[in-house]
């Protein structure tokens, strides 16, 4: 069970170097001496957060991911206003969908509570500019983009497949076919970032970043575990091929280096949904092999091995000052190849 440890010494060095008893959420970066780095609250950051403390409970069973969870969620509230929602769509569906998985494990209602406030606001994006579309921010309404769209569809999705209810499958398919015929190329699956971001209708097809790709694979992967529909899985298996071909290094495999601040997060998305990919068309997508290749090179080239800290670049190791939104990705990743292993072994042995 090697992925098994690594990931486990990845989760101990997150919560070494970036936990904060004094606000009951993690440091922005480390050294980050007396919390002096948390001049920002990033919010979506802190989604991740609890999406990878969900990941290390699932995968341990250990109490400890659910007393940080606990205290993670009261620092959360306290540091923005008493209350989760905020001003930015794609920031909600990140919190909604981490306290939604974060509950589906422990079953501790306050989290399922936090997801479904987040949910009724974030419907209150979608509107008619461009077509449709839930739109990015609140005083931005025209702007619509594959964040805020790809994600409120697997929301939507998990919110019916964990607590039923016709309306959030209406809204999961509604957002997701807005997001493929506004926002995916139709020739290649390629997923692009947003449009109307200036105000003139143009689609910002040069802004390539992973994780849109990794929103939408992800939301075609809920859809066919709902409906079925074979087609759902096709979309997501041929814009994992075409994040392959667009972004992933032509000799390597390995995913580009997208930066420190909210870039550094973008990865650690992508690699999340691949997994889901792995799981339903194991034999059909290139989507595992992606996977413990880029874990390989992160562990054995992208890590400083004495804090168990890394890097924006998977094949190069970091600096001494590691953002949060990077460690998140590399634990991200190191839970997936956990993950694999374990559904490995799992098969050897049936």
């Amino acid at each position: 069970m090697e992925w098994n440890r690594r990931a486990d010494e990845a989760q101990a060095a997150l919560g070494r170097f970036f936990w904060n008893d004094a606000i009951d959420m993690f440091n922005i970066e480390t050294p980050c001496p007396d919390g002096a780095c948390n001049t920002i609250f990033h919010y979506w950051w802190m989604a991740h957060a609890v999406d990878a403390l969900t990941d290390g409970y699932l995968r341990t069973g250990e109490m400890g991911y659910v007393v940080r969870l606990e205290r993670l969620y009261d620092g959360l509230l306290r540091r923005n206003g008493g209350a989760f929602p905020n001003e930015l769509y794609d920031d909600m569906e990140w919190m909604a969908i981490a306290w939604l998985r974060a509950y589906g494990a422990t079953g501790i209602e306050r989290f399922k509570e936090a997801a479904l406030i987040l949910w009724e606001d974030i419907k209150t994006g979608w509107n008619d500019h461009m077509g449709g579309g839930i739109a990015w921010q609140k005083s931005q309404l025209d702007y619509k983009n594959t964040p805020a769209n790809a994600p409120a569809v697997i929301l939507a999705a998990r919110l019916h497949r964990e607590l039923g209810g016709e309306e959030y499958l209406d809204w999961a398919l509604r957002i997701y076919e807005w997001q493929k015929s506004h926002l995916v190329d139709p020739d290649s699956g390629f997923v692009w970032d947003g449009m109307n971001r200036t105000g003139d209708g143009a689609i910002d097809k040069d802004w390539k970043f992973t994780y849109c790709q990794g929103v939408y694979i992800g939301a075609g992967v809920e859809l066919y575990r709902i409906t079925g529909d074979e087609a759902y899985l096709q979309d997501a298996i041929r814009t994992a091929e075409a994040t392959r071909s667009e972004l992933a290094d032509n000799a390597t495999g390995l995913f580009p280096d997208e930066g420190d601040g909210d870039g550094g997060l973008f990865k650690g998305i992508l690699v999340r949904y691949l997994a889901e990919l792995a799981k339903e068309a194991p034999a059909r997508s290139a989507a595992e092999g992606l996977l413990l290749g880029n874990a390989s090179a992160l562990w054995s080239r992208g890590r400083d091995a004495k804090r168990q800290l890394f890097h924006t670049d998977w094949s190069s190791p970091p600096a001494e000052r590691v953002t949060l939104s990077t460690q998140l990705s590399a634990v991200m990743l190191l839970e997936r190849a956990a993950e694999l292993e374990k559904s490995g072994l799992e098969e050897a042995s049936a």
